[in-house]
């Protein structure tokens, strides 16, 4: 299944109506590489011709995150962006502070590691979130770019 229409689907499965806004919505945030922010999609969909306001895109983003479709990113220049993220499995980002590309990383041994903070401070920890900024192989023009495609199964 393709992006748009997974977060189309998603609308639907929780009763919300595929309006033409929605449906736009879909297909900028699915279109959208690395991170992306409300501005940005604005930016993408008068490039369109498309007529749709901030408040539209603003409300449509709370949605898919209450929705799990997307997860929102607290960037180091406190502003925040979102990225596509997998809802069935807890994970977190790595966010290329260049180019905005990011990738989903498994939660590993960093479970145990929130429960044993949780427990040596009397906290029964609920949920963490975990992001992780710097500069992707790619940008930084290393050899690591192609040892990390290689390990995802991909050129570099």
């Amino acid at each position: 299944m393709d992006q748009t229409t997974r977060i189309v689907r998603a609308f639907e499965d929780a009763g919300y109506q595929t309006t033409p806004s929605r449906r736009l919505l879909a297909e900028l945030v699915a279109g959208s590489r690395g991170h992306f922010s409300a501005a940005d999609l604005l930016d993408r969909a008068r490039q369109r011709r498309a007529k749709v306001g901030r408040a539209t895109i603003f409300r449509a983003l709370e949605l898919l995150t209450s929705l799990h479709v997307v997860e929102r990113l607290d960037l180091p220049n406190r502003s925040h962006a979102y990225v596509m993220c997998d809802p069935d499995e807890h994970h977190h980002h790595l966010v290329c502070s260049r180019c905005g590309r990011s990738v989903d990383v498994a939660d590993g041994e960093l479970a145990r590691l929130v429960d044993e903070i949780g427990r040596r401070n009397g906290y029964r920890i609920e949920t963490h979130r975990l992001e992780l900024f710097g500069i992707c192989p790619l940008c930084a023009g290393t050899g690591a770019a192609a040892a990390v495609a290689a390990d995802r199964g991909g050129p570099a």
